[in-house]
C-alpha cells in the first residue's frame, strides 16, 4: 500500500499553471522512472515554463499543441518562433490531430449525432477536462512514435489556457484505447 499526496485547485484554469508545475517538480523528486512528460500547450507558453522549472536531461518534454486548422483553415495555434524557442530548450512540439474527435468531429458536424470517441472524452470529462486532455495526448504521441506505450509518463492538460491537471499514465495506440491506464494524479481542479 502507499500513500500518495493530490493538489486539488478551487476551479480549472490557466490561474493554477505555476503551482501545477511545482506539484510536478515535487512528483518527480520522488519517481526516479518517469523518462518522459507530455504538455497539452497549443501556444508553447506553458511548455516553455515547465522546461524552466525542469532541468532534467533524463527527461524527455513534448509539447502537444493543436492540429493545423484547430482555430482555421492552414492556421497554426503555435508560432514558429516559438517551436524554436522550445526546441532551442530541446523540447519537441507535435502539432496532430485530436485523438478523441480529428475525423470523427467532421462526420458529426456534417450528419449530426455522437461518435463512441466523443462518449470516451465525456467520460474522462466527468474527473476533469485536463484528464481527458491527458489521456488524449498521450494516445496522440504514442501513435506518433513520441513516446513508448507500456512505459510510466506524466501527462499535463487544462483548459483553454494554462494547465491544471497532471496524472501518471502508461500511454497506449489508438486501436488499443482501452488498455490505457491512468496511475496516479498529481494534481486537477475539483470544480
Amino acid at each position: 500500500m502507499a500513500r500518495k499526496f493530490i493538489t486539488y485547485f478551487d476551479k480549472q484554469g490557466e490561474d493554477y499553471t505555476d503551482e501545477l508545475i511545482s506539484a510536478v517538480r515535487d512528483k518527480l523528486d520522488t519517481c526516479d522512472n518517469i523518462k518522459y512528460i507530455l504538455i497539452a500547450s497549443s501556444s508553447g507558453e506553458s511548455a516553455l515554463k515547465l522546461a524552466e522549472a525542469i532541468d532534467d536531461d533524463d527527461i524527455t518534454i513534448i509539447n502537444v499543441s493543436h492540429n493545423v486548422g484547430f482555430s482555421g483553415d492552414n492556421e497554426s495555434d503555435i508560432s514558429d518562433e516559438m517551436i524554436e524557442k522550445l526546441e532551442k530548450e530541446g523540447i519537441k512540439t507535435f502539432q496532430g490531430i485530436h485523438a478523441f474527435s480529428g475525423a470523427a468531429r467532421g462526420v458529426t458536424n456534417k450528419y449530426g449525432g455522437y461518435s463512441p470517441l466523443d462518449v470516451v472524452a465525456d467520460t474522462l470529462r466527468m474527473f476533469s477536462h485536463g484528464v481527458k486532455v491527458a489521456g488524449e495526448i498521450s494516445i496522440m504521441a504514442a501513435d506518433a512514435g513520441l513516446v513508448p506505450v507500456g512505459e510510466e509518463i506524466i501527462a499535463i492538460g487544462g483548459r483553454a489556457h494554462g494547465v491544471d491537471t497532471a496524472v501518471i499514465l502508461t500511454p497506449v495506440n489508438s486501436k488499443n484505447l482501452f488498455n490505457m491506464k491512468f496511475h496516479e494524479i498529481i494534481a486537477m481542479p475539483r470544480d
